[in-house]
């Protein structure tokens, strides 16, 4: 029987190029974001194999109608991705609790809206995976994402939280924590972006990662081990180098 992904977030970027690949791998695809028109056009190149269904996931009840429209168009989901998200760059000079407030509600509570619409079926059936994308900013607070990564943060620790449990039930949870990759949320970044990949390539690498039923997808690995050894610095190591980020 053909395998079902759902994938949120998936008009642009990572989870347009995962539906794309996924589809090669012989899923069926729902596809959903707020743009509907955006979907509509990458479920025309794939007639059948994606199906689009337009959603903002900030909205719990629509996230939970769209869930059970999925299930019912398309079977039972047996992959669930989780990428709707945005990003916006902060700094102390202008911090706004509303900017920061709105990507807690699409990053964080739009991220546990999807969760609450998929895991009581998953643990009911003792299968099911759910990959939750976050990020590498998950490890270090880098100046110029304040709010972005503590959303990341708290997705991974949500993520690690639910792991062990979810395991317990025969559900498998993986966290996605990409380094910068080209995409239209990366494009307004007036900086230098080491290591950048492009949507293609990450989604290969995340297709990779989740047939392997491993928990943490880190890439490209480059970055993988900057941030972790930045990550495993003392304080005052840790700040030296990240005030050089510092805008001028």
């Amino acid at each position: 029987m053909t395998k079902c992904a759902w994938i949120t977030g998936s008009s642009s970027g990572i989870g347009r190029a995962l539906a794309k690949r996924l589809v090669d791998d012989g899923y069926r695809v729902a596809v959903s974001a707020r743009n509907a028109e955006l979907l509509a056009a990458l479920a025309a190149e794939h007639p059948g194999r994606i199906v689009a269904f337009p959603l903002d996931v900030t909205d719990g009840e629509a996230v939970r109608r769209v869930a059970d429209a999925v299930t019912t168009a398309m079977g039972p989901i047996d992959l669930a991705v989780f990428a709707a998200g945005s990003y916006t760059r902060d700094y102390a000079d202008d911090f706004s609790v509303e900017r920061m407030r709105q990507m807690f509600d699409l990053n964080v509570m739009g991220t546990a809206n999807c969760l609450e619409a998929v895991m009581p079926g998953m643990i009911a059936r003792k299968a099911g995976h759910i990959a939750v994308v976050a990020s590498v900013t998950a490890y270090v607070g880098l100046p110029g994402a304040a709010s972005y990564g503590a959303t990341k943060a708290a997705l991974n620790s949500l993520c690690e939280a639910l792991h062990p449990e979810l395991a317990s039930h025969g559900v498998t949870l993986s966290v996605v924590n990409p380094g910068f990759v080209a995409t239209p949320l990366t494009e307004k970044n007036d900086f230098p972006m080491p290591f950048l990949v492009s949507a293609e390539e990450a989604a290969d690498i995340i297709a990779r990662g989740l047939a392997s039923d491993t928990f943490e997808i880190i890439f490209p690995w480059k970055m993988a081990l900057a941030i972790r050894l930045l990550h495993a610095l003392p304080h005052k190591l840790r700040f030296a180098l990240t005030r050089k980020m510092l805008r001028s």
